[in-house]
């Protein structure tokens, strides 16, 4: 993919909070430092994309639990209370006026929804700050054994699938393992509402090792 990344300037987190748009999405969230890849195709969404580049360059991606769950007469879902907001790092666009974009996740924010106006969504966002717990080396050693196991299991089906468990902080790791590993999406965002690093350590330890158990235990039924 192309780069266009935005400059410095204009990738202005506090001035995009009183009205930050946002990108509702069925089963995908952002957590902090993380990667994510966006194809950019409804019109709306193309304007949205266009005022964040010429603007402060930020959005944020919400959860929708249930698209079948609408409240208003626009059609638009119910939307999560806590979000990911992050920053427009690339961005290629196409000759029908389509986008690729990348995101990457600055912080969790607890949002509130504003009356809707234009062609978007937009909300009043309010950052989150994670408890100041501290997560042991025997926590974060089980977090890195238990995504080190299923990724072995993942490889086995799709050779091509990396993701680097370089970090020394346990809590970038949760939340990277939580964007690129974790398959169920409620759990994915129980992870990114939870702000106790310990907590979250676990969680995601937890539900990994149940993903590779349930793997494991799919080929063993193949075998037999």
């Amino acid at each position: 993919m192309k780069e266009d990344k935005p400059q410095p300037k204009r990738v202005d987190l506090e001035a995009a909070l009183e009205e930050l748009p946002i990108f509702p999405l069925s089963q995908v969230a952002l957590f902090p430092h993380a990667r994510l890849q966006l194809h950019v195709f409804e019109q709306r969404y193309r304007r949205m994309l266009a005022d964040c580049l010429a603007g402060h360059g930020v959005m944020a991606i919400t959860m929708v639990p249930d698209p079948a769950d609408i409240i208003d007469d626009e059609g638009n879902p119910r939307i999560a209370a806590v979000a990911g907001v992050g920053y427009i790092a690339e961005h290629e666009q196409m000759a029908d006026g389509r986008s690729n974009i990348v995101l990457v996740g600055l912080k969790r924010v607890r949002i509130e929804e504003l009356p809707y106006k234009g062609t978007y969504r937009r909300v009043r966002a309010t950052v989150l700050r994670p408890l100041e717990t501290r997560v042991s080396e025997v926590e974060r050693a089980a977090l890195i054994a238990a995504a080190t196991a299923f990724l072995r299991e993942v490889k086995k089906r799709n050779l091509d699938f990396k993701l680097e468990l370089d970090s020394n902080d346990a809590s970038v790791l949760a939340d990277a393992c939580a964007q690129h590993l974790v398959l169920n999406p409620d759990v994915r965002q129980r992870a990114l509402e939870e702000l106790d690093p310990v907590a979250r350590v676990a969680l995601v330890t937890r539900e990994l090792a149940m993903q590779r158990a349930t793997l494991t235990a799919g080929e063993a039924r193949d075998l037999n």
